[in-house]
């Protein structure tokens, strides 16, 4: 059996009325209402649905970022919503990498350095050079974040990310800050960590044309599921048309 069929019959996360509600004073905001999902090991999701649709709350939830209101979430065999607080820490650490809009690089430490950051910490990362050399940073390693463009900076939070070798990749709006073309490279990258490293991958963007190199959308609206589409084929970055 190679690797990819492996995976395939591998469930990554699954959830069961899975709700979120978020109180301010009087007023109740419910962000998820009752979502079911399966993610498969291996797969790349792609989220879209208009603000406040309940695709970062679900993706805070899954990376044991935030807890859900009720509903059941596994990773794998754990329940996540059974965790307590240093629990979810080790989870977090051990299985889950994050990418933002926004690179939250140190701005005094070079790119080599804010990568360490996470593989210091790490129980089987790889090098951090070999991690910037995979997002295609290999002469710029030792640059500190004002001396790269924002494409780079934003590669180098991948590598970051990718460094500890986490199962999963959350990604917030990756590309919101970058051009097309820089865009590009950037998913490039994440899909370059989907297929030689095997991470799942769940993506959130308001650019419906990324949608296409996902093995499945998910649709959001109103805090739940409206729909789910199946791409038979997914195409590469490179032919995604912003």
């Amino acid at each position: 059996m190679s690797v990819e069929d492996s995976q395939a019959l591998r469930t990554a996360f699954s959830a069961r009325e899975l709700c979120k509600v978020y109180e301010t004073g009087e007023t109740q905001v419910h962000a998820l209402r009752g979502v079911d999902l399966e993610i498969r090991a291996g797969e790349v999701v792609v989220l879209l649905g208009p603000s406040g649709s309940g695709k970062s709350t679900l993706l805070n939830i899954v990376g044991g970022l935030d807890r859900a209101t009720s509903g059941d979430i596994w990773y794998g065999d754990t329940q996540l919503n059974t965790l307590d607080d240093a629990e979810l820490t080790r989870f977090r650490r051990a299985n889950i990498g994050f990418i933002f809009q926004f690179y939250n690089l140190i701005p005094s430490l070079t790119a080599r350095e804010n990568v360490r950051l996470v593989t210091d910490i790490s129980q089987n990362p790889m090098g951090a050079e070999e991690a910037l050399a995979m997002v295609g940073l290999a002469e710029r390693m030792d640059h500190f974040p004002a001396q790269l463009s924002g494409g780079e900076q934003q590669r180098v939070a991948v590598a970051r990310a990718i460094a500890k070798r986490p199962g999963v990749l959350l990604c917030d709006e990756p590309t919101g800050a970058l051009d097309s073309a820089t865009g590009v490279r950037v998913l490039e990258t994440l899909e370059r960590a989907n297929s030689e490293l095997g991470t799942t991958l769940i993506l959130i963007t308001h650019n419906a044309g990324i949608a296409a190199m996902a093995d499945r959308v998910f649709n959001f609206l109103d805090g739940r599921i409206a729909s789910i589409d199946v791409n038979q084929t997914r195409i590469l970055p490179s032919e995604i048309k912003w």
